[in-house]
């Protein structure tokens, strides 16, 4: 089996601070979070920005480069920039941010899907802040919107006019269909890196007969010019990425696809996570990449030619 590449999703923006005291908001937090994960293995760090106030989902370039240019000093992780943002963002303000950084990757979702967030908000008594529960409750009216259009537009800005390239994030079959179209339009090239995601309500279920299956889909469509990455919600997340790993894929983990390291107990860092797959996959026999392998193997422009 080919080397396996560990990413980290630091922070997202579907959990909320009172999920957990160890959600990554400040830009500090964030940047410790990112180089203690890259430490301790991770070769790509997937990043969201936060309001340092009051820890919502932000797209403010003002944001992320209170920390970007720190991470890259501290360590030479590939830092790949959110283009999903949150389903409450417009195009133009989830754009903003990549577009001035222009970063070795972005994350490219590959479709306009209902994006459930409320179940969420039953498990919650006491909240932090007064739009979290708002936030989470207003998701069974939310669709995350990434139109042909959107994707073009994210593919030309960020790909064709500022050499990024991108994570391609596959909640359904549907969507690898339609990265296949993007492909015969000329608009997507290889190395083709697909992240499968599992386990967001609107999405595919956390099914192990679904990962096989979007594999197999995956290889019928693209052949021998991509490899897939797994990511899972929740309690999903270590035993669908260790599926993975174990199929020749790569993983992902992070406090934005899930903020527990065991069943009931929180992750104090994204380091633990991170720590955690990398013994697991260690011990079925993969190697883990590093940065400057993680790059080889996606064909990334190189942290020098980027705008942070």
């Amino acid at each position: 089996m080919s080397k396996i590449i560990i990413t980290c999703a630091v922070t997202g923006s579907i959990h909320t601070p009172s999920m957990s005291p160890y959600l990554p908001v400040t830009a500090q937090q964030i940047i410790d979070n990112a180089v203690g994960a890259a430490e301790a293995g991770a070769a790509i760090l997937h990043l969201h920005a936060r309001d340092p106030e009051n820890g919502r989902p932000s797209a403010d370039p003002e944001h992320f480069m209170g920390f970007l240019p720190q991470i890259k000093q501290r360590c030479d992780a590939v830092l790949n920039i959110s283009t999903g943002g949150s389903a409450t963002m417009t195009l133009d303000q989830r754009l903003a941010a990549p577009k001035l950084a222009e970063p070795e990757m972005c994350s490219l979702n590959m479709g306009t899907m209902n994006f459930a967030l409320y179940p969420a908000a039953a498990r919650i008594s006491q909240w932090q802040h007064d739009w979290e529960k708002p936030f989470l409750e207003g998701s069974d009216d939310l669709v995350f919107k990434n139109t042909s259009r959107d994707i073009a537009q994210i593919l030309t800005e960020l790909g064709e006019k500022r050499g990024a390239r991108f994570e391609f994030e596959c909640y359904d079959v549907s969507h690898l269909y339609m990265l296949r179209h993007f492909v015969d339009r000329g608009l997507v090239h290889g190395p083709l890196f697909i992240q499968f995601v599992f386990g967001v309500l609107g999405g595919i279920g956390p099914d192990p007969e679904n990962l096989t299956h979007m594999k197999l889909i995956a290889d019928k469509l693209f052949g021998d010019t991509y490899t897939f990455s797994v990511l899972a919600a929740g309690r999903h997340q270590i035993p669908l990425v260790t599926m993975s790993a174990i199929l020749g894929g790569h993983v992902r983990v992070g406090l934005e696809d899930s903020l527990m390291i065991s069943r009931g107990v929180l992750a104090r860092n994204n380091a633990e996570q991170v720590a955690k797959i990398r013994r697991i996959v260690e011990e079925l026999g993969r190697t883990v990449a590093t940065t400057q392998e993680a790059r080889q193997m996606l064909d990334l422009k190189g942290a020098d030619r980027t705008g942070i």
